[in-house]
């Protein structure tokens, strides 16, 4: 049975119900978020993990240097893992889930674990561990179905979006700070591209595009997909940086399950440590509004200079 997007976010945001008692419920998110990007990529790599585990076997005594662009190639992504783990094994030993999950994480390809250790993983881990809890939230991750056959890239940007709505509201946060609506979004991604329809319309064109307050990567997501409707010859590399450690961590495991070059993204703040100077074709973006985003200092850059603390207001 297929269902939509909004059943699978509540599905996984009820999984957040085994937490009761044991974690606050602003705290949902630390453990939901992360399983949920786990989840994702432990469907993307089904298909060819076998091949990547016979791969690793034939090369890791080649004495090279470097064997992950190999492995990934064999993944047919930006990542891999090396682990003989994966969901339906891990629940198949259920004594030493904790040991078997921590193998399966270190498994991953530094910049794919990279992403784990930015939610605090371990520390999670850790906490479900010592709640008898971490198999049952494994347990129930494994029953959903996160393959890009069954739920594509645009609806798992949307499936995030919402899980993070949800943790916003309980969190008292604004939502806004972490996710821009998609069709809010496609708009904006249009009047962008409108005056320069026949550039982009050439075959073999290769355009780049920075979002400053990259969120979950929403914006980076809906230009690439236009871009390809418009020419699908052309190429957008997308680039970002965002301040929010989850949303940074989910903007980047995108980025790699679509085979964009996810060090293109960069976890800071991107007024007072510019990670990505550019040049960029274009540059596409929706500030925090009404959060301070600088500290008290005077700061140079995208051409301007502003003495803080900037509030972002609408």
């Amino acid at each position: 049975m297929t269902i939509n997007f909004t059943e699978k976010a509540n599905f996984i945001w009820s999984i957040a119900e085994l937490l009761r008692g044991d974690y606050k419920q602003s705290e949902y998110g630390r453990v939901i978020l992360p399983f949920t990007v786990l989840r994702r990529l432990d469907c993307v790599q089904d298909r060819t993990k076998e091949d990547v585990l016979a791969k690793l076997q034939l090369v890791q005594n080649m004495n090279l240097e470097n064997i992950d662009p190999i492995l990934n190639q064999v993944s047919g992504f930006k990542f891999h893992n090396r682990s003989k783990y994966d969901f339906n094994k891990l629940i198949a030993d259920p004594e030493n889930i904790a040991a078997n999950l921590r193998h399966y994480i270190n498994g991953f390809s530094e910049n794919a674990r990279e992403t784990f250790e930015h939610f605090d993983f371990e520390g999670q881990i850790e906490r479900l561990e010592k709640a008898d809890l971490l198999y049952l939230v494994v347990k129930r991750f494994q029953e959903i179905d996160l393959h890009p056959d069954v739920v594509t890239n645009n609806e798992m940007g949307y499936l995030f979006e919402e899980l993070i709505r949800k943790f916003s509201e309980i969190s008292n946060e604004t939502a806004g700070e972490h996710f821009t609506p998609r069709e809010v979004i496609r708009l904006m991604v249009n009047i962008l591209f409108f005056q320069d329809s026949e550039i982009l319309t050439k075959e073999g064109i290769v355009e780049t595009m920075y979002d400053c307050c990259a969120g979950t990567g929403g914006m980076l997501s809906i230009a690439e997909e236009y871009l390809r409707e418009l020419n699908p010859r052309a190429r957008l590399e997308v680039f970002g940086q965002e301040l929010n450690p989850e949303s940074y961590s989910i903007c980047k495991s995108d980025m790699m399950i679509k085979g964009q070059n996810a060090d293109n993204i960069k976890l800071g703040n991107s007024f007072s440590d510019d990670q990505l100077p550019g040049p960029f074709s274009y540059m596409l973006t929706n500030p925090p509004f009404g959060v301070v985003s600088i500290p008290d200092k005077v700061y140079s850059g995208f051409g301007v200079k502003c003495t803080p603390p900037l509030v972002i207001d609408s």
